[in-house]
């Protein structure tokens, strides 16, 4: 059964419309990305320590950074009330993130963590295991490295796409799919820039599901319009891929609204936790839809208009 009947909508005529939209976000999020100095990273890539803990009753975050203001650890004085502090998940979890501090103390997150503890007596559990939630520290030389290598696996999948739908198809196909699964990329990390949010390692592995989502719609599409393309020969390029398209619509929606609701599930009742990459998946399944028949497939038109003249 198929839920979009028979459609005939000219997508390539409103590529260029599509091409000043996406142009638009994609400028919007770079302006911002340069206003702040790149993108906001986690601790994953610039090192620091995070801690989180659960109290008996809500916390007022105002409290705790007034508390916060005088850490005295190892007779070393700290003042951790301008640092990022806030609820997690609900109002009676707190949330702290210190950067990397030289020469910190041994055992920096736990003596955090035994201050927080101290600090509100009558508002902890009796045991120190269920006040805890997380804890960890990550060194600037590893978050340096995590960094680099997030960034080489971004490229080395952009290019080994490139490599294999030139292979499979056409070269104009494949830079039509690379444009495609960069445009997603930017936009969402665009989108993360203007939203304030960080990007951590689970960001990074969403980026990467998102390429792998989007590049599964496009290969769609792509397979139809060589199909087409065989069977019509007669047929100008433009109205073949608009066919193809038309012809995928059905499939495309159903696919991108199932996995949509599924994420959208796990982004109102996942946690704080995976809040983040759920709305990362949220953005990447929008787009990644978005881009697969208003960028790549118009961006074959253009190669192939561009070779024929």
């Amino acid at each position: 059964m198929r839920i979009i009947q028979e459609t005939n909508i000219d997508f390539i005529r409103q590529r260029k419309v599509s091409f000043i939209l996406s142009a638009f976000v994609i400028l919007a999020g770079i302006i911002s990305l340069v206003i702040n100095g790149g993108p906001k990273l986690s601790i994953d890539f610039k090192g620091g320590t995070l801690v989180s803990v659960q109290y008996t009753e809500a916390m007022d975050v105002t409290t705790v950074r007034t508390a916060m203001g005088n850490v005295n650890i190892d007779g070393q004085s700290f003042d951790f009330s301008r640092e990022e502090i806030k609820h997690f998940g609900g109002p009676s979890a707190i949330l702290i993130r210190v950067p990397h501090i030289e020469g910190a103390p041994q055992n920096f997150a736990q003596k955090i963590v035994d201050h927080l503890y101290s600090a509100f007596p009558e508002k902890v559990p009796e045991s120190k295991t269920d006040f805890i939630l997380g804890k960890g520290t990550v060194s600037p030389k590893i978050g340096s490295e995590l960094s680099g290598k997030a960034v080489m696996a971004i490229i080395s999948a952009l290019g080994l796409i490139l490599l294999y739908i030139s292979i499979r198809f056409e070269f104009r196909f494949a830079l039509g799919a690379i444009a495609a699964l960069v445009h997603d990329v930017l936009i969402t990390l665009g989108l993360f820039s203007l939203l304030g949010y960080e990007i951590s390692l689970p960001i990074i592995a969403a980026f990467l599901t998102i390429v792998g989502y989007s590049l599964n719609d496009t290969i769609v599409i792509f397979d139809r319009i060589r199909e087409n393309a065989k069977a019509s020969k007669r047929e100008a390029y433009h109205g073949v891929v608009n066919r193809s398209i038309n012809d995928s619509l059905s499939r495309t929606v159903v696919t991108s609204l199932t996995t949509f609701l599924v994420i959208f599930i796990l982004w109102l009742f996942g946690g704080e936790v995976i809040h983040n990459f759920a709305l990362a998946m949220i953005i990447g399944v929008i787009v990644g839809t978005y881009s697969s028949i208003y960028i790549a497939s118009p961006i074959v038109v253009q190669l192939h208009e561009n070779a024929a003249k």
